[in-house]
């Protein structure tokens, strides 16, 4: 049995490792913050909880002394957020629990970064071995400074291993499908250019992470994470809208239309100091526009590791979660949360 922490083990990726560690017969203790409703629900699944923040060092070496595997899923991830956080949760929170986690000599430190660390270069296939690239987007930008973190205190003798997920989905997720969900049942969504997405399902990403826990041949290694195949987003909405019984939507504009737009309500957003999302911005525009591609052949090379849920199947899993919901409950949520 291995003692387990998980940082963001409120979230969608987190739940789910916290999950599947559970399941394992692991001792699980969680990083929560205080007063989060999901504190009860986890003491009665036999988590330990530790309250406490993850920018504050203090809490964060209370939650890490006597654990053998670190699974650091905790980041603000949104496309529309003040930089501080960002910059003070994403990058600030690894530093943290990095130094806490060599302070306390962890066995393992698994960090969940994203596909997006690698930009949105469309000229080549993109794999570990390619530079990270800063996009001038709070998300992507402080991954890699939260990336670069991990890999100092990987020098130092921390053992790391990163993975990159492409687009998670899954059941569970209640941020950005149900925000797709609600868009495509007001008939609010819009499309501007037939992009090349790679879906991750939750399940395969959570496999993944396992193994890199257990396999010394991870250490100092980071494995990009997908389904072995790609879809439009035009697709993946058409199967949400079918789970939905509603009709799917296939409504263009030209991508310089939706990028200008984008522009404008962001301006107006930050003019007028509104707390919540604009309905478009420029992250939204390049990442689900771009026609990247992604190898995960570096896991199946090093690791043996292949996605164990076919695309079609994780997706018929995933409307099947989404028909049990009460769609009149759906709102258009603002994409910000801990992972």
């Amino acid at each position: 049995m291995q003692k387990v922490l998980v940082t963001g083990a409120t979230g969608f990726i987190g739940g789910h490792i916290l999950k599947a560690n559970l399941a394992r017969g692991n001792s699980v203790r969680a990083l929560v913050l205080p007063g989060d409703p999901s504190m009860d629900a986890l003491k009665q699944r036999g988590v330990e909880v530790v309250t406490g923040d993850i920018r504050d060092y203090e809490n964060v070496i209370r939650a890490v002394v006597g654990i053998d595997i670190v699974f650091h899923c905790a980041a603000v991830v949104t496309d529309w957020a003040p930089k501080k956080l960002f910059y003070d949760i994403t990058v600030g929170g690894t530093e943290n629990i990095c130094m806490a986690a060599l302070q306390a000599g962890v066995r393992r430190f698994v960090d969940v970064s994203t596909s997006e660390v690698f930009g949105i270069d469309e000229s080549k296939i993109l794999d570990e071995a390619c530079p990270l690239r800063y996009r001038g987007e709070p998300y992507p930008d402080s991954k890699i400074d939260a990336e670069h973190v991990v890999w100092n205190y990987y020098k130092k003798g921390l053992p790391v291993t990163v993975v990159y997920p492409a687009q998670v989905y899954g059941g569970g997720d209640y941020t950005f499908l149900t925000a797709l969900a609600d868009a495509i049942i007001k008939k609010e969504l819009v499309f501007w250019r037939r992009n090349i997405g790679w879906p991750t399902y939750i399940d395969n990403l959570v496999d993944l992470m396992m193994l890199v826990a257990e396999d010394y041949r991870a250490v100092g290694n980071g494995y990009l994470v997908h389904d072995g195949e790609s879809n439009t987003l035009e697709g993946f909405c058409a199967g949400l809208a079918e789970a939905l019984g509603v009709p799917a939507c296939h409504t263009y504009i030209p991508y310089w239309v939706a990028m200008s737009l984008a522009k404008v309500l962001e301006f107006v957003w930050r003019m007028f100091r509104i707390k919540t999302r604009p309905l478009l911005t420029t992250y939204t525009v390049t990442t689900f526009g771009s026609r990247m591609r992604l190898s995960i052949e570096k896991a199946r090379r090093e690791l043996g590791w292949m996605p164990k849920v076919a695309y079609c199947d994780g997706l018929a899993l995933t409307m099947a979660w989404m028909k049990t919901l009460n769609l009149k409950e759906l709102k258009h949520k603002q994409i910000q949360s801990l992972i």
